[in-house]
């Protein structure tokens, strides 16, 4: 019996599919209700073929990179379109927020903001 990937959304719709049947493939009894699939099942083809090279990279995104044979980039935003996928909130690099702390410096030398509205912002910046 050829066996098939189930599809990641419904093909009419793109909604998202719920399991409603169990086989056992031993004795082949079957359980019917309303199941929820593993949170990776919503993944696409593309995503899980990035995880699969990130895992078996252990995380090194230069690794990564050779890998798949794409740029620092492109693996971090399909990195952090993961994460948001699969629910997660991504945290924001170390570069990112260094640059939006000059930024706020920036402000407060040019008199765009005050010392307070600065040190509000620069308070609410984490790694």
């Amino acid at each position: 019996m050829d066996k098939y990937k189930a599809p990641a959304t419904c093909p009419v719709c793109g909604g998202e599919y719920e399991i409603s049947t169990l086989s056992c493939k031993q004795c082949k009894s079957e359980l019917n209700g309303r199941f929820e699939g593993c949170e990776f099942c919503s993944l696409n083809d593309g995503e899980k073929t990035f995880l699969s090279a990130f895992i078996k990279c252990r995380g090194n995104i230069k690794e990564v990179e050779k890998e798949l044979g794409i740029s620092y980039p492109t693996v971090r935003n399909r990195l952090d379109g993961i994460i948001a996928r699969l629910g997660f909130e991504p945290r924001p690099d170390t570069s990112s927020i260094k640059e939006e702390r000059k930024k706020v410096i920036q402000q407060l030398e040019n008199g765009e903001i005050t010392a307070d509205e600065a040190a509000e912002v620069l308070k609410n910046l984490k790694f």
